[in-house]
């Protein structure tokens, strides 16, 4: 059916949307609608905070749309979980385009695109088994599991229609996923594979290219935004939810690492496609690189040592031998063809991040240099191994060029506002702090503005700060910590949810309080995160101990959350190589680093952590932060100015007395 030559208002699509999904119109929901709609026609970027509650999805799906549709183009929308980008693609979307379809003329088109590793590769699935023993340390029975698990994925291959990997239910481990899915740099390219016509990635980029609307993640965002080849449709505007994740997404996807597994691997790649001299070399100096790495500690590296340098140079040349060896493509030949991809993509990563860490020290000044490199450890406990890494030390420049700098940009999240404005994660972003003159050379235009929240904070919630604590320690939680602990969800009859800095000290709470509390406790790692948050859910008496993951994303509403208690301020851990980097920089410059960097990255966590208190309308209760630091230190009042407007205290007896309130006791 044709579209409408008439296309109506935003508001109207926006009251068509509401009375689709059964809700109400909001004050906050119509300023975002309206602010979303002008940056959208005038070109300036937008930060919009929009508290829980507030109906941000909708909000910017429905301006989005109707740009989409006016001005025949695609909007992207990014997010940073797997979770919203179901809500959006599975829920909110499908709803939209159906309610719309009247008003517009059309059902509004939407699609999903994720990486290509996320999608089955038929030529790899068809093609020579591809098992590298290192993944499965010569495990007969690992070896004899891959099998079985690789065989599911060809009776499933011949089933499913997208090839997504968060179809296959059950899934499959990453190293047997591995054997059946390419990267964008081992892929041979829908033009020479002999399944190119069939290849789900390609199918699924086709399909995005036309939607009205595409949802991705951050990380694939960065890929496209970073690394000069589009894996996104052509678009003239990115929305980006979520948009407190973004600074740590781009940055993860930047970053580089090299092992000296890496430089083997590649060593096997080649297999009899080179000299076998040749491919010796390199894994020599793979092996050069793991007896160069085993004697350094862990750490960030301010100069680069003979010896490193030596063998990271070495690495280079060698993987360089071995491209210039490998013979010309066979195109009569398709798995060799394959073969010599996949060892072309290994060679070119391997030599890429070693002149990256090489180019890395080239400046002598560290808090000028692009990137920072540290040395660190991975793998379980009784196999960890050293791994190199580089990451930049600073992503605002790219995000300015090359995300701003190329679509109107709306960034939105509940959590934006740090200290009362949006200036910290601005300058993050690479966007000019909100009082810089308008004038700047190049400088992007933006605005922000903060929607507010359904929820009237200061009479459904109260800030406890435990000010007569001892401030936190390093020899875990404190007898008087604990014992603040025990009170508290005594108190609110169990109905609690403890965010602790480290599982080190959330189990420790868990393990001290267990037998002393007479009402059930949960701890993480115990289960699944997903099984515990429904258990802690289904009963009121029972609460839930845990770490960082259950910081953000825990939707809890209702009487069986009333209390969420703050072990302490979650500042980044200060041997952070990468933190401790952008502190040191910021200084040099004249800033304050620990502002710019710790006490923003604590002021986000704080605020998303204080978050999951008000889930609903009729929520009430307590956030109650355990480190006295918040009233008696210098940057408290920038932490405090970042959480919602509770009500304050440090009473404790106030306290305990609501908690027993809410609870009817």
């Amino acid at each position: 059916m044709p579209a409408k030559t008439s296309l109506p208002g935003v508001a109207e699509l926006l009251e068509a949307a509401v009375d689709a999904v059964g809700g109400t119109r909001r004050e906050g929901q119509d300023a975002m609608v309206q602010a979303v709609r002008t940056a959208l026609s005038s070109g300036e970027h937008l930060a919009v905070q929009a508290g829980t509650g507030t109906g941000k999805s909708l909000a910017y799906l429905v301006p989005s749309i109707h740009h989409a549709i006016a001005k025949d183009s695609t909007v992207v929308i990014s997010t940073a979980t797997i979770a919203l980008q179901r809500q959006l693609v599975d829920r909110d979307l499908p709803r939209l385009a159906a309610a719309l379809k009247p008003l517009i003329g059309r059902a509004p088109t939407f699609a999903i695109l994720k990486g290509r590793r996320n999608y089955l590769c038929l030529n790899k699935l068809h093609g020579p088994d591809d098992v590298d023993p290192e993944d499965e340390l010569f495990d007969p029975f690992a070896v004899s599991a891959m099998g079985r698990a690789v065989k599911r994925l060809h009776e499933w291959a011949d089933t499913t229609k997208k090839g997504d990997r968060d179809e296959l239910v059950p899934g499959v481990t990453e190293a047997v996923w591995r054997q059946v899915s390419v990267t964008a740099r081992e892929c041979v390219g829908a033009s020479k594979c002999p399944v190119g016509d069939d290849c789900f990635a390609e199918l699924a980029k086709a399909e995005a290219g036309k939607a009205d609307i595409v949802v991705t993640n951050h990380a694939l965002l960065a890929i496209d935004a970073l690394e000069g080849r589009p894996v996104l449709p052509e678009h003239d505007v990115v929305v980006v939810d979520e948009a407190h994740e973004l600074v740590d997404r781009v940055t993860g996807v930047a970053t580089a690492e090299l092992t000296s597994g890496m430089v083997g691997a590649a060593a096997r790649r080649l297999g009899k496609l080179v000299d076998q001299a040749v491919a010796d070399r390199l894994a020599e100096s793979g092996e050069g690189l793991a007896m160069v790495l085993d004697d350094l500690p862990p750490g960030r590296w301010d100069a680069l040592s003979p010896a490193a340098s030596g063998v990271l140079s070495t690495i280079r040349d060698s993987a360089g031998e071995c491209r210039q060896s490998l013979g010309p493509e066979r195109k009569d030949d398709p798995d060799a063809a394959v073969a010599r991809k996949l060892a072309l993509a290994a060679l070119d990563e391997v030599s890429e991040v070693a002149v990256r860490l090489i180019e890395a020290f080239a400046e002598p000044d560290p808090s000028k240099r692009r990137d920072v490199v540290w040395l660190g450890e991975q793998g379980p406990d009784g196999s960890r191994h050293k791994v190199l890494r580089a990451a930049p030390l600073w992503v605002g420049g790219l995000l300015r060029e090359r995300l701003f700098g190329r679509s109107t940009v709306v960034l939105t999240s509940a959590t934006l506002a740090l200290g009362g404005n949006f200036d910290a994660l601005a300058r993050q972003w690479g966007l000019p702090p909100s009082d810089a003159p308008s004038d700047e050379l190049g400088a992007p235009k933006w605005s922000g503005m903060d929607v507010g929240s359904p929820f009237a904070h200061a009479k459904s919630g109260i800030l406890y700060v435990a000010k007569r604590l001892p401030p936190p320690g390093r020899d875990g939680l404190a007898p008087a910590t604990l014992d603040e602990i025990a009170g508290l969800v005594e108190a609110a009859g169990g109905r609690t949810l403890g965010l602790f800095s480290s599982t080190r000290a959330a189990k420790q709470a868990t393990e001290a309080l267990r037998g002393r509390l007479g009402t059930p406790l949960l701890c993480q790692g115990e289960d699944s995160t997903m099984q515990l948050v429904k258990k802690f859910a289904e009963d009121d008496a029972t609460s839930l101990f845990g770490t960082l993951s259950l910081w953000q994303g825990v939707d809890v509403p209702g009487p069986s959350l009333s209390c969420v208690i703050i072990d302490r301020i979650p500042f980044p851990r200060p041997d952070d190589p990468l933190v401790a980097a952008r502190q040191r920089a910021t200084d040099a410059r004249g800033g304050n680093g620990f502002l710019s960097v710790s006490a923003t990255h604590a002021a986000l966590l704080l605020a998303q952590g204080a978050g999951r208190l008000l889930r609903g309308m009729d929520d009430r209760g307590v956030v109650a932060i355990l480190d006295s630091r918040l009233a008696t230190a210098r940057y408290g009042r920038f932490l405090r100015a970042s959480l919602p407007p509770f009500w304050e205290t440090d009473d404790r007896d106030k306290v305990h007395a609501a908690l027993r309130r809410l609870r009817g006791a």
